[in-house]
C-alpha cells in the first residue's frame, strides 16, 4: 500500500494529497475527481515538484458505467464460488484465498477488552462478502454484524506478493474508516497464519490472524494478541462463516 492521498468533495469536485518520493526527490502528488454523479466520471493524477506552485498531470481516466443488464448478461460481478475460484487462480499462493470468494452468513465471537483477564465474550450474527480483485491476487472481504454491544461493519483487503509468495491482510472498521498496518503471512497445510505489531492501550503488542477450514463451506477465523513476544496468545475475536445457502454453522 502506497501513501494515502487524503482531502474531500467540495461543489462537486474532490480534491485528495500526499507525498511521495520520486527519483530520490519529495514530491506532492494530488488526485482529482469530478462528474461523480454522473455515469462519466473523470481523475487526474499531477506530480508537483515545486511545493504545489505547478502542477503536471500524468494519468487521466475516464469512466463509462456499464448498464446492471449487461453485467448480468456478461457475468461480470459473478462471486463466483469456492471451485471456480481455486480452478481459475495459480498454485503458488495466489489462489489461497479463492474459497472466500462468495456470500457468506457470519456468527462472530468477540473477547470484551483484551489483555486484562476479561471472559466475558460478546455474541455477532451479520453478514458479508469477498470480491475477487486482479483475477484473484487481491480480494476485498466485507462484514456487517450486530449483537448486544452494537452494530460491526468493516472489510479486509487482501493483497498477495508474487516476489515473497506472502499476503498483506488489511482491517478497517468504519468508525475509524483507516487501515491497520498489515497482517503478513501464508498457509502451510491448509493453515494460514498472518502476523503483525501494533500498540493497545499504550503497549506493543504482537497480533495473529489464524484462518483454517478455508477449503470447506464452513471457514474458521481466528485474532490472537500478545504481550510477551509470541510466549503466549490471548484468542479475542472469531469468526465462524457459513456459505448463503448452506446451513449456518454450530452455535457456541
Amino acid at each position: 500500500m502506497v501513501a494515502p492521498q487524503i482531502g474531500e468533495f467540495r461543489n462537486g469536485v474532490g480534491e485528495f494529497y500526499g507525498t511521495d518520493t520520486l527519483n530520490g526527490k519529495v514530491i506532492l502528488i494530488r488526485f482529482i475527481w469530478s462528474n461523480t454523479t454522473t455515469n462519466t466520471p473523470h481523475f487526474e493524477q499531477s506530480f508537483s515538484t515545486d511545493g504545489g506552485k505547478t502542477w503536471e498531470v500524468n494519468w487521466i481516466t475516464d469512466q463509462t458505467r456499464v448498464s446492471e443488464s449487461s453485467e448480468k448478461a456478461s457475468g461480470e460481478r459473478n462471486p463466483g464460488t469456492a471451485t471456480t475460484g481455486a480452478q481459475e487462480a495459480t498454485s503458488d499462493g495466489a489462489s489461497d484465498f479463492a474459497p472466500l470468494i462468495g456470500s457468506w452468513k457470519f456468527q462472530v465471537r468477540r473477547l470484551q477488552h483484551p489483555l486484562s483477564g476479561s471472559t466475558t465474550w460478546i455474541d455477532l450474527q451479520g453478514t458479508g462478502e469477498c470480491f475477487k480483485v486482479w483475477n484473484g491476487r487481491a480480494n476485498m472481504d466485507t462484514i456487517e454484524a450486530d449483537g448486544p454491544t452494537g452494530h460491526l461493519e468493516g472489510l479486509t483487503l487482501r493483497l498477495f506478493n508474487p516476489q515473497t509468495h506472502q499476503w498483506s491482510l488489511y482491517w478497517a472498521n468504519s468508525k475509524i474508516a483507516k487501515l491497520d498496518p498489515p497482517q503478513v503471512g501464508e498457509f502451510k497445510n491448509g493453515r494460514g497464519d498472518f502476523y503483525a505489531q501494533d500498540t493497545i492501550n499504550g503497549r506493543t503488542i504482537l497480533i495473529r490472524y489464524d484462518w483454517t477450514n478455508l477449503t470447506t463451506s464452513t471457514p474458521h477465523f481466528e485474532q490472537a494478541f500478545s504481550d510477551d513476544g509470541g510466549k503466549t496468545w490471548e484468542v479475542n475475536f472469531i469468526a465462524d462463516q457459513a456459505r448463503v445457502g448452506d446451513a449456518p454453522p454450530g452455535g457456541r
